[in-house]
């Protein structure tokens, strides 16, 4: 298995508060749906099992070639390329951002240049759905300690992924991780890594999206659970 496909694994695809929404709007949605950042298949997989076509767009070429493999025999085309500068020659009824992907594109600017390709590849009327959340919000008075590591064992080898804290660094929340891996004799080793989420707001990004031609519908809900925050999904139509 592709190692940084694993790490995704471990600290992404076992989320699935978020899916019954997801499978909810591709229900009512004619035609193929686009999963933006769609990793190693978590929405896109789930989707195409219950008989929905999907184009699966990720920027990175090890995720995605994992989403190939996975999807053998399931209605999904896989795309590398980048949300801010993709260009598809279609258009879609139905547009999914799931999981703070859109919270990965680098403050205004990026966003701005995701939401034009968007409204580029949506068909009249058609629905942009894209998920927010606070990423500070993983440790405050509720949650004081850091969450258990996420592992797994493979072929001897574990695999654990700890959060260890969540900063702030212009208008970014930084999340601080190690992994480690460790197991057949082997040397213990660890990797600092940081992801860096936008801290905006759902409003925010729906007075942005408003500016480039959106209309804007209310807000949905996706609820917190002991384990996961909760997000609240911008809801974008084309005119």
């Amino acid at each position: 298995m592709r190692l940084e496909a694993l790490w995704h694994d471990l600290e992404c695809g076992a989320y699935d508060l978020d899916l019954p929404f997801w499978r909810r709007l591709a229900e009512r949605a004619p035609g193929p749906v686009l999963d933006v950042g769609a990793g190693t298949g978590r929405v896109t997989l789930d989707l195409a099992d219950r008989g929905v076509t999907v184009v699966a767009l990720d920027a990175d070429p090890s995720l995605a070639e994992t989403l190939r493999e996975r999807a053998a025999g399931l209605p999904v085309e896989v795309v590398v390329a980048d949300a801010r500068e993709f260009a598809l020659g279609r258009r879609f009824s139905l547009v999914l951002v799931p999981m703070q992907t859109l919270q990965l594109l680098d403050g205004a600017a990026g966003r701005a240049a995701f939401l034009r390709c968007a409204l580029d590849h949506l068909e009249p009327g058609g629905l942009l759905a894209a998920a927010l959340s606070d990423a500070a919000d993983c440790f405050d008075d509720e949650h004081a300690t850091p969450p258990p590591p996420q592992a797994c064992e493979l072929d001897g080898v574990r695999y654990a992924s700890h959060l260890l804290a969540v900063t702030h660094e212009d208008g970014r929340a930084a999340l601080h991780r190690v992994r480690e891996v460790s197991g057949r004799g082997r040397t213990t080793e660890y990797e600092d890594v940081v992801v860096r989420l936008d801290r905006v707001s759902a409003d925010e990004v729906a007075a942005q999206a408003r500016e480039l031609g959106f209309l804007d519908e209310p807000h949905a809900l996706i609820p917190e659970s002991d384990e996961y925050l909760g997000s609240t999904v911008v809801m974008l139509r084309a005119p």
